[in-house]
This record gives C-alpha cells, sequence and structure tokens, in this order.
C-alpha cells in the first residue's frame, strides 16, 4: 500500500479490513470483541475509544500507516460488539485497564503505543499509569480527566451557554425539581427498568453529546448517529462511569499520579473550541506533564474527525514508529 493514497485533507490511512477478528472472557460475565489491522509483523498501537460506551468503527483504523503498524482495536466492556450489550455490571476503569493487560497478554505483546481520544485519553492515560512499562509511548486527544469541573462544565452548566438550542432539549428531558443534578437524573431514568425510559433518556443524551462536538454538526448526520442500538449503549455507560466519578480513589487522580509516566513520550492535540472536553484540561495536563508535546488546533472542536486533529495525530503515529 503507498501511504500516498492517504486522504490529502485529513491525512489519515486507507480504508482497510482486519486481518483477523477474536473474542476474549475478561470475566464470568464479559465477552470483548477485537480487531487486527495493518501489518501482522508491524509495532503493535492499540486504539481506546472514547465513550465510555462509544465503541469502535471502521475510521478508527485509519490514524495508523497500516504497512508500519499491527493495529489493534476492541470494543469495551458493553460497547459496540462486546457482550453483554449495555452492561453495567463489573464494568469500571479498575477492570477495563485490566482487560487491557489480558489482551494485551493473549496478543504475545510486550509493548505498544496507546492511542486514545476524549474517555480514551482518560483511559490510555490511567492504564498507562498503572502499568507504565508496557507503554512505549501515547498519543492523545480531547484531553479528559474526568474531573467534577469537567462533568459539570458540560452536563451541568457551561457548555449549555454555547449550545443553548441543544441544551433544551437535554434539559427540559427533566423535571425542574430535579435539575440541581442531571447526571444523576439521568442516571435514575437510564437504570430504570422500563426500557423505553432508558431509551427515551438515552437518545437525548446521546444527541446532546454529538451536537456539540464539532465546529459544525449537520443535523442530518446527527440523526443518523442518534440509532437505539449507539444511544442505549453509550448513554447508559457513560452516565454509569460519571455518576461514579470515573471510578477513581479522588478527584484528580490522574494528574496526581503523572510522575508515574513522564518518562514516556506522548502527544496530545487539542481542539482549540472543544466543547465537550474544554482545553482547560489539556493545559492542565501540559503544565503536569511538560514533556509531552501539546499541540493546539486553532480551528477545531472535540471530533476526531475534524481535519486539523486528524493530521495532527497521524503526524505523532509516523514520527514515533521510530521508538520502536
Amino acid at each position: 500500500m503507498n501511504p500516498l493514497t492517504r486522504d490529502l485533507i485529513t491525512w489519515v490511512y486507507p480504508s482497510l479490513e482486519p486481518y483477523t477478528t477474536g473474542r476474549i472472557q475478561v470475566s464470568p460475565i464479559h465477552n470483548l470483541y477485537y480487531e487486527e489491522c495493518g501489518n501482522p509483523n508491524g509495532k503493535p498501537a492499540l486504539f481506546l475509544h472514547g465513550g465510555p460506551g462509544g465503541g469502535i468503527g471502521p475510521e478508527d483504523r485509519r490514524y495508523f500507516n497500516p504497512n508500519e503498524y499491527r493495529i489493534i482495536l476492541f470494543d469495551q466492556r458493553g460497547s459496540g460488539k462486546s457482550t453483554p450489550a449495555a452492561s453495567l455490571e463489573a464494568n469500571t476503569t479498575p477492570e477495563l485497564i485490566a482487560d487491557i493487560e489480558k489482551l494485551r497478554v493473549q496478543l504475545g505483546i510486550e509493548k505498544w503505543l496507546v492511542f486514545g481520544g476524549s474517555w480514551g485519553s482518560t483511559l490510555a492515560l490511567a492504564y498507562a499509569e498503572t502499568h507504565p512499562n508496557q507503554v512505549v509511548a501515547l498519543v492523545l486527544r480531547g484531553i479528559f480527566l474526568l474531573r467534577k469541573k469537567e462533568i459539570h462544565w458540560f452536563y451541568q452548566e457551561g457548555a449549555s451557554a454555547i449550545f443553548p438550542d441543544a441544551w433544551e432539549p437535554y434539559r427540559d428531558h427533566i423535571p425542574e425539581a430535579e435539575r440541581h443534578d442531571f447526571v444523576a437524573a439521568y442516571y435514575r431514568r437510564l437504570t430504570h427498568p422500563d426500557p423505553k425510559v432508558q431509551l427515551a433518556a438515552a437518545k437525548i443524551w446521546t444527541t446532546w453529546e454529538l451536537s456539540t462536538s464539532r465546529l459544525y454538526t449537520p443535523p442530518e448526520l446527527i440523526q443518523t448517529l442518534v440509532t437505539e442500538e449507539f444511544s442505549i449503549k453509550f448513554a447508559r455507560i457513560e452516565c454509569h462511569y460519571f455518576t461514579h466519578h470515573g471510578f477513581f480513589t479522588e478527584d484528580g487522580e490522574l494528574l496526581k499520579n503523572i510522575n508515574r509516566i513522564r518518562q514516556i513520550p506522548t502527544f496530545i492535540a487539542q481542539g482549540r473550541y472543544d466543547v465537550v472536553c474544554p482545553m482547560m484540561s489539556a493545559w492542565d495536563l501540559h503544565r503536569a506533564f511538560p514533556e509531552a508535546e501539546l499541540v493546539i488546533v486553532p480551528d477545531a472542536g472535540h471530533s476526531v474527525r475534524e481535519s486539523g486533529i486528524s493530521r495532527a495525530l497521524v503526524t505523532a503515529t509516523d514520527r514515533y514508529r521510530s521508538l520502536f
């Protein structure tokens, strides 16, 4: 494959299919789907999807040179093709970290590059801080440290001032008496015994997030993305993690443990106008971890699909090939 055939605007590599897919039983309950793409003898790279609950898709394979990298992607607990779908049982950050290690061992990988955006950046940092010797490099985007103030900004008050038109349906789904804590109110509905109550809340929760993820998101794209199957996994698992503060032992834990990984080559791409994960988090990470390279994309929001973000990320994975 000629790398010059990649998209000249986004710099992503051509579409490709997995050369193998598989499943791994990580607990008595959870069975995870994974796939491998690119070069079976290449440099191992792990893609961590967002959400939590977002799942992987074909476009996620395209941020790595397929001639150089062995690209591994998997659906986290309850997400995508992993089963049971949308399950909240035994679904925590420490368990996801353990899943990553089980997958690494099963695939016979000693060390790998870890790539993640949004919640994927959260999980990548948490994994690296737990298993620093297994990480060759980190490539991160749309930094999310899952602190209380970040959840408050997007789900309670903050982003609402920038997208009031998208906020109103999210707000109005909750009775006024419960609006002092939207995450708690949605969690009650997303865990309600009636599936119809769950689905109604899930679609509104998902629409709010997707409506704010780019500088401009066409309404027809949102309608395409907010399916019943995707929304119920995405909203239930996200709200579950946010209700439990990411299952971290203290607020700001990732920053407090950053010294564990300051020796790991790290690249951060951050959209200047990211409303979902505003730049304050990337900046706080940059201040705590000055060795990491931070690239601020001046004309981008949160989405990895925005051209400035994808170009920065592909530049990083191209450069980090030399670390193996």
